[in-house]
């Protein structure tokens, strides 16, 4: 496989494109990717309402959240390898129809089946975020791309944020679910309109035909997987519907790897999902996934839980938990530009375990001190900190090791695991929080989150100890110095001239 050098071999001698192209192509990707992170946590503040509107069990209206997460943990990959046979754009393009058609789908739904649906439209435009980083590091000049895919990557976290913040400014006015999901269609439709206009895309195209066969395994392993993950609470993890999904998931797994290692062209190169530098990317992806989707269902929770009631919370609105997350939101823009310009001088894999223990310490501060306002908005602002560095880092450290034309589904291998990550959370928080509750009530004892932040604390870290040990592994990388092998390769020319100079003298 093409490694860094080769890549660096190859662009060269391509001219830098214009500032102000590449800066319209970054704003579109930038707001498209905002968009996308909105509909991940729209409707998280509205399950409670959802099972009143529809008078089901919460068992039944969490798949309003999980069919999003399957759908997108099935469609990331394969429109990441669709990116780089037929073009990012056209890919980014077809995730936000979707999400645009989903969007108006759950605004019309009379009924939880058809919300459920509109909701796995959406959730394929997940890949969005991979494909966009694909792009940038096929149009970008190599000095800038990490702080470009820092930008992006951290409106995964500005997104979020919105979305609940949005939700909550709705759900003050109104019991309907139908408004929040206009709002979604049109911000899908402005961000379509934005990504064709101004998004460019120059990336090669290598041709060939998709691997069908490895599309239809992943995606039968992956949402057995994830089927598995979600009802463990719910069904019991020894329960036989929980095992057999688990069983099926390896079985299937098995098949697909056997065949991706057969085929000529396999939608998923093994070697980027568990080759020596893709495994240590995968694993802290994981692991970052893990937190940060944890955040988004633990922190909901525990602002609105009113000290009356249980002898913890702040006894906040819907609309609350959404200020609350501000402050991460502000901090998160501002640190992922600077990314950059750190993983210029000591590496994207050490900017990595510096972001990542950021992030283990704003779950810690929680898990020691939780009883003020001024703890959340403490945590929010280091967590923004933490996760503005780190999914900067993690973006190029995904995609820098491999050939140009493996770019897309790279980084989109490893936003799979990110998503899987995340939905281990769920399953995880889920699990501890309805095993230790009030007495008398069913509501989580404060114990029971304290251990959570703990938990999240420990993978944000370990994810930090993986980080270090790839920068300590592969010390002299070209992947450790963003444009150094650009900068070595224009000194080997300069190089070339004088001597070729000399000798005509």
């Amino acid at each position: 496989m093409t490694g860094a050098p080769t890549e660096a071999c190859a662009t060269a001698g391509r001219p830098d494109p214009a500032p102000a192209r590449t800066g319209r192509t970054l704003l579109a990707l930038a707001v498209a990717g905002m968009v996308v992170s909105v509909q991940q946590t729209l409707v998280l503040p509205l399950l409670p309402q959802l099972m009143r509107a529809f008078d089901a069990p919460i068992t039944d209206v969490t798949w309003v959240f999980t069919a999003s997460l399957l759908a997108g943990a099935v469609a990331t990959p394969l429109l990441s390898r669709f990116g780089d046979l037929y073009g990012k754009k056209r890919m980014i393009m077809l995730a936000l129809v979707l999400l645009l058609a989903g969007s108006v789908v759950c605004a019309v739904s009379g009924s939880l089946a058809v919300l459920i649906a509109g909701r796995a439209m959406q959730g394929v435009s997940s890949a969005m975020i991979p494909l966009a980083i694909g792009m940038i590091r096929d149009t970008f000049p190599r000095d800038r791309i990490t702080t470009a895919i820092g930008i992006v990557s951290a409106t995964m976290g500005v997104g979020g944020s919105a979305g609940m913040i949005v939700t909550g400014l709705i759900a003050a006015h109104t019991s309907s679910h139908h408004p929040v999901f206009w709002i979604a269609a049109a911000l899908s439709a402005a961000g379509l309109v934005l990504v064709g206009a101004a998004a460019r895309d120059v990336g090669a195209r290598p041709g060939g035909r998709p691997d069908l066969a490895g599309a239809a395994l992943l995606a039968g392993w992956l949402l057995c997987l994830l089927l598995g993950i979600s009802q463990g609470n719910a069904w019991g993890w020894t329960s036989r519907g929980v095992l057999g999904f688990f069983a099926a998931a390896a079985a299937l797994c098995a098949v697909w790897v056997a065949v991706e290692r057969r085929v000529r062209a396999p939608l998923v190169r093994l070697s980027l999902l568990a080759g020596p530098r893709s495994l240590s990317a995968n694993a802290a992806s994981a692991l970052l996934g893990f937190s940060m989707f944890a955040a988004f269902t633990l922190i909901a929770g525990f602002v609105q839980a009113r000290p009356a009631d249980v002898g913890y919370g702040l006894s906040g609105s819907v609309l609350d938990v959404g200020l609350y997350m501000l402050p991460s939101t502000v901090t998160m823009l501002v640190f992922s530009t600077l990314a950059g310009p750190i993983a210029a001088r000591v590496g994207p894999a050490f900017t990595l375990a510096v972001g990542s223990a950021f992030a283990g310490l704003c779950y810690g501060w929680l898990a020691v001190s939780n009883s003020h306002g001024y703890d959340m908005l403490a945590f929010s602002a280091i967590q923004g900190v933490g996760f503005g560095i780190a999914y900067a880092a993690l973006g190029t450290l995904a995609v820098q090791h491999v050939p140009m034309d493996q770019s897309g589904i790279a980084s989109g291998v490893n936003s799979l695991v990110r998503v899987t990550g995340g939905s281990i959370a769920g399953a995880v928080t889920a699990s501890i929080l309805a095993g230790q509750v009030v007495a008398g009530t069913e509501m989580p004892a404060l114990g029971a989150y304290e251990l959570c932040f703990w938990i999240v604390a420990a993978g944000a870290v370990l994810a930090s100890a993986v980080a270090v040990g790839h920068g300590l592994r592969h010390p002299d990388s070209p992947s450790l110095r963003p444009g150094r092998a650009a900068t070595r390769l224009d000194d080997a020319a300069t190089s070339l001239d004088e001597r070729a100079l000399r000798r005509a003298l």
